[in-house]
């Protein structure tokens, strides 16, 4: 997630803790669950839906 950027088919918008950011799917990257320090909380279904349509026509054949 960032604060900063701007809007795409591939960014999806989402509010955490109070600040307005876009997950950029096109900058998915895989991090070591060592490297969490903690569990900030979690994203709304509707969030979480979007994410799995962009991710889906993203990866499409």
């Amino acid at each position: 997630m960032t604060t900063s950027g701007r809007e795409a088919p591939f960014r999806i918008e989402v509010t955490h803790g109070g600040r307005q950011g876009l997950i950029l799917l096109d900058q998915v990257r895989a991090v070591d669950k060592s490297r969490l320090a903690k569990r900030l909380g979690a994203a709304p279904q509707e969030t979480l839906a979007a994410t799995l349509r962009a991710l889906q026509e993203l990866f499409a054949d």
